[in-house]
């Protein structure tokens, strides 16, 4: 998505913001200044869940004269980082406390949207270290680890028992064979294979990263370079694009997000889903809400030959360059990331934990069952691009990616096109 706005925020981004409670310009310098106290805001997208208006209530009730006001931004990832960007982009102080996707650090902090924050003010060293660096940009941290997340597989239980299978699959072939076996059932008439979130937003580049680094791949290596023309990279999407086919994956599928995917799970059309762990307590309420309660479990992602390999997820908190009473923010984004409110914002959504701790507790464990699993896909995660222009490469991957999927193009000539137009971003052209 190479348009005249993106630039025109390139270019108003990658100039200093010239403020005075920026103690430096650029990668190298040092910390926010911790001076103005006062009411901020805190920016992310809608909470569904109330975990963040359980928390802001409780800072707000310890801090009366320095309340936060919740901005609710939409739902879409995308929508989200445009927002922050315009924002940015006219130097407005309406925003204070941006919550990034895990993924959006270098670019925020390459165009100098956010400040960089004094490490010393946090326990990073508790956390754990594949979450902290998704903070850290050019040797400096920008944004502060707040939750984190991994893709699982969610399998029903009930299903494979019955088709005989008392392991959940590892690889992709054993996927698609328990599916065969599990699809001849009485009680699985009607049921699909498998599906993720694969219509053309933030989740299909997860989906899509997962398959190529699942097959041993890689999108972009360190340096930001693509390696799309790799025949790992070849397996990975084949196996989507093959898997839409042979039904293995619903076509309907090509129009869900994690919403859709959810809800296709719980009403008991799937036998396994690649999904977050939020939808752990949502599918396993007793309410009637869903109808696999009690009968599903999750394990690791498949791959090509063994154990696959999640997109790393979460959201870090970062501080506005533009914005006032920066001494109340960091103290906030302090408070909002603590081991304590963690564990507190667990009772309203599983979103995974930073801290190495919370994962070792046995009444949390006992509470929340797929922790351990949960804690192994992050380990074993990799990051999404780490460029400095994420969301041109994240349109780029939504749009070929979708195209090979859809039929539009097949899976060479999708990533061929892809690996030109990253080669190209890289190149700044």
């Amino acid at each position: 998505m190479k348009n005249r706005k993106t630039r025109a925020l390139r270019r108003s981004g990658a100039l200093c913001a010239g403020l005075a409670a920026v103690a430096a310009c650029g990668t190298g310098g040092g910390s926010v200044s911790s001076t103005g106290r006062g009411p901020i805001t805190y920016v992310a997208g809608a909470d569904n869940t109330g975990t963040v208006r359980a928390v802001l209530d409780r800072w707000n009730k310890l801090h009366p004269g320095e309340k936060v006001t919740f901005v609710q931004l939409p739902t879409d990832p995308d929508a989200q980082r445009q927002q922050m960007i315009q924002n940015a982009a006219t130097r407005s102080d309406a925003f204070t406390v941006l919550s990034l996707d895990v993924v959006w650090t270098s670019e925020f902090a390459a165009h100098r949207w956010v400040d960089r924050l004094p490490e010393d003010r946090f326990p990073l060293g508790k956390m754990l270290k594949p979450i902290v660096a998704t903070g850290m940009y050019r040797g400096g941290l920008y944004s502060v680890p707040a939750s984190s997340d991994g893709g699982m597989l969610y399998y029903r239980t009930d299903l494979l028992r019955q088709a005989g299978i008392t392991q959940p699959p590892v690889t992709w072939a054993e996927l698609k064979a328990d599916c065969a076996r599990v699809r001849t059932l009485p009680a699985a008439k009607g049921v699909s294979c498998y599906t993720g979130q694969f219509q053309k937003y933030e989740g299909l580049t997860v989906n899509f990263a997962e398959a190529v680094n699942s097959a041993g791949g890689v999108v972009t290596d360190a340096q930001g370079r693509p390696h799309l023309d790799t025949p790992q990279a070849r397996k990975g999407l084949d196996f989507l694009v093959r898997s839409f086919r042979d039904g293995t994956i619903p076509k309907e599928a090509a129009t869900y997000q994690e919403e859709d995917a959810r809800r296709a799970f719980q009403s008991g059309r799937l036998v396994f889903e690649r999904q977050w762990p939020y939808m752990y307590p949502l599918a396993n309420k007793k309410d009637g809400s869903s109808k696999v309660a009690g009968r599903f479990a999750v394990a690791p992602l498949p791959g090509l030959n063994g154990p696959g390999a999640s997109s790393l997820g979460g959201h870090n908190l970062a501080l506005s360059a533009s914005a006032r009473n920066k001494a109340t923010a960091l103290d906030f984004i302090r408070f909002f990331t603590s081991q304590a409110t963690q564990r507190f914002t667990l009772a309203y959504a599983p979103a995974a934990p930073t801290y190495q701790a919370l994962y070792q507790d046995p009444h949390l464990v006992k509470k929340y069952p797929y922790l351990p699993v949960l804690k192994q896909s992050i380990l074993h995660a990799v990051p999404r691009p780490r460029v400095f222009g994420y969301g041109d490469v994240t349109a780029a991957v939504q749009r070929e990616a979708f195209a090979a999927l859809t039929g539009a193009k097949s899976s060479a000539g999708a990533l061929d096109d892809l690996q030109k137009d990253l080669q190209q971003q890289a190149a700044g052209k």
